[in-house]
């Protein structure tokens, strides 16, 4: 089987080129996009969170998988970035904050949600266990990056080694590790 004939959700290539534009060089890979859309679409009326809007290159994937009762918050402390995503995603049910995404989930205590994709370093490798905590039981939190990447910094590696152990360890989810894409772990709170 091969998965190269993947179909992009609206405004996918025009942000691209915007993320190019401004040299954006944490793009998420078209395989978890496509898994992020169709993780989505399980959760009718769900509530969704992305940690690290980005250019809005993952939220194209995210929206696309949304129904219209659907709400996502997504979070990014660049407003240079997240601007990009805001100029093509102005529907109701999406909001954006541009705030360190650690102080908001501190702070956060409002409605849990169905599905988390921790694309930044907050919610993953910090403040691991108060974003879980943000988590629907049979809520699914999704993490990428996790295969070697050209643009981690030195000695990334061994955060990612601690941050399995500590996934691997607990008691309180379902964890799958996927070997596709950038490296893909996928979990489920009991």
């Amino acid at each position: 089987m091969i998965d190269t004939n993947i179909e992009l959700p609206k405004s996918y290539s025009e942000i691209k080129t915007d993320s190019e534009r401004i040299s954006f060089s944490m793009p998420s890979d078209l395989q978890t996009g496509s898994l992020l859309r169709t993780l989505v679409a399980t959760k009718k009326e769900g509530r969704f969170l992305e940690l690290g809007t980005g250019t809005g290159l993952s939220l194209a994937w995210m929206v696309e998988g949304m129904s219209e009762n659907s709400n996502l918050i997504s979070i990014d402390n660049a407003a240079e970035y997240q601007n990009i995503a805001k100029k093509y995603f102005q529907e109701s049910n999406v909001s954006f904050v541009c705030e360190d995404a650690e102080k908001w989930i501190l702070n956060y205590k409002e409605e849990k949600f169905d599905l988390i994709f921790a694309d930044a370093w907050p919610g993953k490798y910090v403040v691991l266990n108060e974003t879980l905590n943000l988590l629907n039981s049979g809520g699914i939190y999704l993490i990428d990056d996790m295969l070697p990447q050209p643009n981690w910094p030195q000695n990334h590696d061994k955060n990612v080694e601690i941050l399995i152990q500590n996934l691997e360890e607990r008691k309180d989810i379902q964890l799958t590790k996927i070997c596709w894409s950038t490296g893909l772990i996928l979990i489920t709170k009991k």
